[in-house]
């Protein structure tokens, strides 16, 4: 039942679903379901690359860290996420750190036998290729937010980001971020301070632009939001 579960799902990808049932099998025969707890680190930055893991629940912390320990949040995933991306197309070592901050269970996949099948199936790595076009976009346009933004301005796209991403629709309006991370996580995460993002958080809530629930999640006025950090 599991290597079936694990068919449908990695099928839900765009690298994959177009596969044959023949051809998924031959992945799913190399691949493996495993289960982390919350606290467990998955693999260390400069570690040798040996796998690309595909979330099917649970999320992953993913950071890198100075020669003085700062840590650097790069992205939290969830489900129906993959990492690492260019794991897939090159040898060499992990660029960052991966940490379980949501039990989370997980299909792991060898790259030496996905390099091997991708030999066989070329077409398979057109599609791959088509995936991290998306991720260097994104990551063209959060250094473009990092040039021509002020600090103020980048919280708010992040907790944009976030909202598309980890987002929940409440209203017509309003979003809320399925994500409990701290204001340092949040800092991290565009290389600011606490400091600053726990006063702009205040400043966006007198504003009414953000609130919270009971659980701590923060609630944003989405397109409140957008004509505030586009409005110049």
């Amino acid at each position: 039942m599991e290597k079936l579960d694990a068919k449908s799902f990695l099928k839900q990808f765009p690298i994959f679903k177009n596969l044959t049932d023949y051809e998924m099998s031959s992945i799913i025969e190399f691949s493996q379901t495993k289960t982390f707890r919350k606290g467990e680190i998955i693999f260390l930055q400069d570690q040798p690359i040996k796998n690309v893991y595909f979330i099917q629940s649970g999320k992953i912390k993913i950071y890198k860290t100075d020669y003085e320990g700062k840590e650097q949040i790069v992205n939290v995933l969830q489900m129906n996420d993959m990492f690492p991306h260019q794991g897939l197309f090159r040898k060499g070592n992990y660029p960052a750190h991966s940490e379980v901050i949501e039990t989370a269970k997980l299909i792991v996949i060898p790259i030496d036998s996905f390099e091997n099948f991708l030999i066989t199936h070329p077409e398979i790595s057109i599609k791959m290729f088509n995936v991290l076009g998306d991720i260097i976009v994104d990551l063209q346009d959060r250094l473009e937010q990092k040039i021509l933004y002020n600090t103020y301005d980048q919280i708010i796209m992040l907790l944009l980001r976030l909202a598309k991403k980890n987002g929940e629709e409440i209203d017509e309006e309003r979003c809320k971020i399925n994500l409990s991370l701290t204001n340092r996580e949040l800092a991290n995460m565009i290389g600011s301070s606490r400091e600053t993002v726990s006063r702009t958080l205040t400043q966006l809530k007198r504003k009414n632009l953000l609130s919270t629930d009971a659980d701590g999640h923060l609630i944003l006025e989405v397109e409140q939001l957008e004509d505030e950090v586009y409005k110049q």
